[in-house]
């Protein structure tokens, strides 16, 4: 079974909101999180991995833009 994280949301509609996630062979998270908001797709917005702490394994998702 994989190892799963919450990660938290930061910016755009979802912030404050977190998501959990598989962490890959290495241990880290996807470098991209898709939110979909109401519409789907049509409204999702793309959060891109960022470190908070490099000593430890804490991250968060930043919100980038609209996917669409």
């Amino acid at each position: 079974m994989a190892s799963t994280v919450e990660i938290p949301l930061v910016g755009g509609a979802a912030d404050g909101q977190t998501v959990t996630v598989e962490l890959d062979s290495n241990g880290r998270p996807p470098l991209t999180h898709h939110h979909l908001g109401d519409g789907g797709l049509a409204e999702a917005e793309i959060y891109e991995l960022e470190t908070v702490e490099a000593t430890t394994d804490r991250w968060r998702y930043c919100w980038r833009g609209r996917a669409v």
